[in-house]
């Protein structure tokens, strides 16, 4: 999981009508105000600032990360990162648009940066609660990857616009005890032959779980007439039209599920407990690292294999931003040009600390910082990486997932 995708339950309906809701307070943009004038005047106004990070905090090893990521920026900045732990980015959406309500202009939010993507994303755009455009100024964006990683410049079909600054990448993948399943499924379609052939041992997790939502989005991807309609808000007159393939695939593959299709488990996590017992066949993660980090762990056999399907499946990026009424921007700005780094990423990417692949293109890094990442691949890892498909646009899962509860989730 890409454990970033665990944040992006939000308050949809303010992204799905793309309407501001309690912003009726005028608010003067940060960029007006006196700010430094080059990265030296950034990095010292940032000493002695605390910023206060909201990152979802549901994984022993990210906690880790982010605690050495404060010392660091401690260390070399004078910066204080306090890592508020959350479970749900929606209510730091929510608490952000609440003090915009209440007029609290620039310097003086709760919060100075926070972990992001997808519908969170959408709606804190839609609704002007963000820093104006910042991102790709940061020295160490001029490393990210943009070509071959365009996600980096788009969150879920809206364009970032320098609102936010990418962090990690993520992209579905399925994973497999290699000795149960020498040939693993290659699409949608030779997944649902796999499930008649092997009734009761494959699943999914049960929406609005992040990666079971993402399960609906791969299948509806591969089945919709028109790809290009996916990157639009969805029209609700074509929404049933659009999306009828994907109900028959559901309604042909439901009853070969674990359970007949009559229920769900409640996270990618209790589905990879169930691959590691035998239960079950194939676990699926937005991780393409997890099964890899799982086997160093030892909670899956070394025999586990991963694998995405040929033609493609879902990716994206995670991202910090910036609230427009940040106490600290200036540090916030810096922290988020560490996690730039090569050094950052590169620890992040290794497999005993975290195992969130780099948004970094290494080309653009010099012989000694591209030294810093791991050359070969470890057992469990994608060894043949797929393309990546993009994301739909943010405002298309809450329809998705409404018509999932509809039709199966009673």
């Amino acid at each position: 999981m890409n454990p970033a995708h665990r944040t992006t339950r939000i308050g949809r309906r303010q992204a799905l009508t793309w309407m501001t809701g309690v912003a009726t307070t005028l608010v003067t943009p940060l960029s007006v105000f006196a700010q430094p004038r080059s990265w030296s005047e950034m990095t010292a106004a940032a000493r002695g600032q605390t910023v206060y990070f909201n990152a979802w905090a549901g994984s022993d090893q990210t906690n880790a990360y982010l605690q050495w990521v404060a010392s660091e920026v401690q260390r070399a900045y004078g910066i204080k990162l306090e890592h508020v732990k959350i479970t749900d980015t929606a209510d730091v959406v929510k608490r952000v648009r609440a003090e915009k309500g209440a007029g609290r202009g620039p310097r003086q939010g709760t919060v100075d940066l926070v972990w992001i993507n997808g519908e969170n994303f959408a709606a804190m755009k839609a609704d002007d609660l963000l820093l104006a455009p910042w991102a790709e100024q940061l020295p160490n964006f001029a490393k990210v990857d943009t070509v071959g990683k365009p996600t980096t410049l788009n969150d879920f079909s809206v364009s970032t616009d320098g609102l936010e600054s990418p962090w990690g990448m993520a992209q579905f993948t399925f994973f497999a005890d290699s000795r149960r399943l020498p040939e693993p499924p290659q699409s949608m379609n030779e997944l649902l032959v796999l499930a008649r052939q092997q009734r009761g041992r494959i699943t999914y997790p049960r929406p609005p779980d992040f990666t079971g939502t993402t399960f609906l989005k791969q299948a509806l991807i591969e089945t919709v007439v028109d790809r290009a309609v996916l990157g639009k808000p969805p029209v609700a007159a074509d929404f049933e039209r659009v999306t009828a393939p994907l109900w028959r695939l559901l309604d042909e593959l439901h009853p070969h599920l674990w359970r007949n299709g009559r229920q769900f488990p409640q996270s990618p996590a209790a589905i990879r407990q169930m691959v590691a017992d035998g239960e079950l066949l194939l676990g699926m993660t937005f991780n393409p690292n997890e099964a890899a980090n799982e086997i160093a762990a030892r909670r899956l056999p070394a025999t586990i294999s991963s694998w995405q399907f040929a033609g493609g499946t879902i990716g994206n990026t995670h991202f910090v931003a910036i609230p427009y009424n940040a106490r600290a921007p200036e540090a916030a700005q810096v922290v988020a040009n560490f996690l730039l780094s090569a050094r950052a990423q590169a620890r992040k990417a290794d497999i005993t600390v975290w195992g969130d692949p780099t948004v970094l293109d290494l080309a653009r890094l010099s012989p000694e910082e591209r030294t810093e990442f791991p050359t070969q691949a470890l057992p469990g890892q994608v060894t043949a990486p797929a393309p990546t498909l993009p994301e739909p646009h943010a405002t298309w899962v809450d329809p998705l997932e409404r018509e999932w509860i509809r039709r199966y989730g009673r």
